[in-house]
């Protein structure tokens, strides 16, 4: 299996969980939290996906999706368009509200962008330095991987966090 393959099998795991967190959930099912404080799935799935295309679009030099694609204007969200989500309080995690097919809809045009550029990857790309303000700088490599971790963390917190909300 060569570098492309590994990363095309590991990105591929993510839509799948993303699916389970929320299909056939309803909208107030997906704005549901645990605790005050805590995130919920519509916001756990929109986060991961915002973050993979902000992160991907970086790396391509190209406009979001969530913008390009008119995602912002669907979800009609009261954030600003740039906003990822990240270091969000709980009153701003409580604004994110979609549903199922939101949701999932955007997350597959970011999966499908993500792949096709995968695709182009060879083992050599990896180290190409993409951000040089971290010490040491962040290669390709790195950034792939750490986008791919966080989409997986979150895809199995809204997952766990589906599954604890309907069985109270």
């Amino acid at each position: 299996m060569d570098t492309r393959d590994l990363l095309l099998e590991a990105y591929g795991r993510i839509p799948p969980l993303v699916r389970a967190a929320v299909d056939g959930a309803d909208e107030d099912l997906l704005a549901a939290r645990l605790d005050p404080e805590g995130n919920t799935v519509a916001w756990l799935v929109w986060h991961l996906t915002r973050v993979q295309d902000d992160h991907l679009s970086e790396l391509i030099g190209a406009e979001d999706v969530w913008t390009a694609d008119g995602w912002a204007g669907r979800f009609a969200l009261p954030l600003d368009d740039a906003e990822t989500g990240y270091g969000m309080d709980a009153e701003r995690v409580g604004l994110v509200r979609a549903g199922a097919d939101l949701l999932t809809g955007y997350h597959d045009a970011v999966h499908e962008r993500t792949t096709d550029y995968l695709r182009t990857l060879s083992g050599d790309d990896l180290d190409r330095v993409v951000d040089e303000r971290w010490d040491p700088p962040v290669t390709l490599g790195v950034r792939l991987v750490s986008v791919l971790d966080d989409d997986l963390e979150h895809a199995g917190q809204a997952a766990f966090l589906r599954g604890t909300l309907e069985r109270r």
